[in-house]
């Protein structure tokens, strides 16, 4: 048996997965979260064989989750649902140790599949996540991407440097740069041009 935390702002489809994935009996769903915040907790609460988590959430998005999972459970298997699987996303989330990834619209059985084989110590990276994470037309640094991703959350420059351990001038030379680089006149403005071309 496979025990699993299930992790995604999208009510439909975590309802959805949580009834399909158990069918087979091989799969306990343990607790569900609607976003990072409640993924953090449920996760060290129930130390899941797998966390299944998606990328996008509120509050706090999947890499933010996974970051603060690791510092207490470094050993915790993880699934990652995305829809867009941007390079320095898919690099971003290797190094943190996220052991698979699959796209949102996988079928359940697939990632039913894929949960056996992480469990039993495999890695997974659906092809099509892997051929969209190969096209790589964003101009913006990773770190550009994180201060854009939090503006967009409608966190201030102040917030932004306390949760990315920054100067706040430092924030504002990567909101600056990221305006620039999307042709922007404001950091709201780029945030939502980033957003709108799948950066993010």
């Amino acid at each position: 048996m496979t025990t699993v935390v299930l992790a995604d702002d999208e009510a439909l489809l975590r309802k959805a997965l949580a009834s399909l994935l158990p069918l087979e009996g091989e799969i306990t769903v343990l607790a569900e979260a609607d976003d990072g915040e409640a993924a953090v907790r449920a996760t060290l609460r129930h130390r899941p064989d797998v966390l299944v988590i998606d990328l996008e959430m509120p509050r706090v998005d999947g890499l933010g989750a996974v970051t603060r999972i690791r510092d207490v459970l470094p050993e915790q298997v993880i699934l990652m649902l995305t829809r867009h699987a941007r390079p320095g996303v898919l690099r971003k989330a290797l190094k943190l140790g996220v052991q698979g990834f699959v796209s949102k619209s996988a079928d359940p059985d697939h990632i039913t599949s894929v949960i056996k084989a992480l469990h039993a110590g495999r890695r997974w990276i659906d092809p099509d996540v892997s051929a969209l994470a190969l096209v790589d037309d964003c101009p913006l640094t990773d770190r550009e991407v994180d201060v854009l991703r939090a503006t967009g959350h409608g966190y201030s420059v102040a917030d932004i440097a306390g949760q990315l351990h920054l100067a706040e001038g430092t924030v504002r030379n990567y909101l600056s740069h990221a305006m620039q680089k999307t042709q922007t006149r404001t950091r709201h403005e780029a945030a939502r041009y980033a957003r709108e071309h799948d950066w993010l």
